[in-house]
């Protein structure tokens, strides 16, 4: 901070648009998008399910992920006060125990709300916040592992937010044809959540967390990265061609193919380019999500 800037006064009570910032929002959409194709994938119309379905997007976006954020800032408020010291926590805008307290209120409100919303996705939310206190709260702290800090990430993000989509609208157990597809889909987002390390490898390596580009290196983990992704996308293919949706497995051949070509260049330069490639890769990986729930959602018809 400048010395000539004023000090930030602490609050005993965070202001609205403080706490706001702690949920962070921008990471709210990839959970809604998985949820959005497991509403596709069920097969079945809104007309009857529109509380479910607002109530499962408020689960999957402003509840159980912001929740998860707020854990999370709230037990690294002591390496966010060196790298980010803006963030509210480590700013005294959210002063004293408040964002233990928030975390706490989100995980409470969260669980009611699935509560009501259906015993499948009662038990959904409460696999997701137990990762999300078990990726960042010690003892277990998952997140310094560069295995299971992303395989817990892409399962509460990819794979449980689809599961309470496809929940949400059939009032009981997905289809075995959606629990197959949405395992494959947080596989390979292992892959994504391992090219998101990358711009940490520095603060990685100096706070001893364990991720894949801090201790393989940036260009070995981008390549595995690649592979974990690109893997599941090909059996997901054979799948949809098998269960007779030709049209829907082309497309999403096509989008493997174009990330194919993508991850070439990224593995050019790892570090520089793994921006670049969450904004267009990325982009087609979530885009063949949605396409494949549009194939599923014919198939569970059948």
């Amino acid at each position: 901070m400048d010395g000539s800037s004023a000090p930030i006064v602490a609050r005993p009570f965070p202001a609205p648009r403080d706490i706001l910032e702690l949920l962070k929002p921008v990471t709210w959409f990839p959970p809604i998008w998985a949820f959005i194709c497991g509403v596709v994938s069920s097969g079945i119309s809104l007309a009857d399910r529109w509380p479910f379905f607002i109530a499962g997007i408020l689960l999957t976006g402003p509840l159980v992920c912001g929740t998860s954020q707020a854990v999370n800032d709230w037990f690294d408020r002591h390496v966010d006060a060196i790298n980010e010291p803006h963030r509210p926590i480590p700013s005294g805008r959210i002063a004293g125990r408040w964002g233990l307290w928030i975390a706490v209120a989100g995980t409470l409100l969260s669980l009611m709300v699935a509560l009501v919303t259906g015993l499948w996705v009662f038990a959904a939310t409460c696999l997701g916040l137990a990762c999300a206190w078990a990726y960042s709260a010690p003892p277990v702290r998952l997140k310094v592992s560069g295995i299971w800090g992303p395989a817990v990430v892409a399962f509460t993000y990819e794979g449980l937010t689809w599961f309470t989509g496809a929940s949400v609208m059939a009032g009981a157990l997905p289809s075995p044809y959606v629990l197959i597809v949405l395992a494959l889909y947080s596989f390979g987002a292992h892959g994504i959540m391992t090219l998101n390390d990358f711009k940490a490898v520095q603060g990685d390596r100096a706070t001893g967390v364990r991720s894949l580009p801090a201790t393989l290196g940036i260009v070995p983990a981008a390549r595995i990265a690649c592979v974990v992704m690109v893997i599941p996308q090909i059996i997901v293919v054979l799948l949809l061609w098998h269960w007779q949706h030709h049209l829907v497995a082309a497309i999403v051949a096509i989008l493997l193919a174009a990330q194919i070509g993508l991850m070439a260049r990224l593995l050019r330069d790892p570090a520089a380019l793994a921006p670049w490639y969450n904004a267009t890769g990325t982009s087609a990986y979530v885009v063949g999500m949605l396409a494949t729930a549009f194939g599923l959602g014919g198939v569970v018809g059948l």
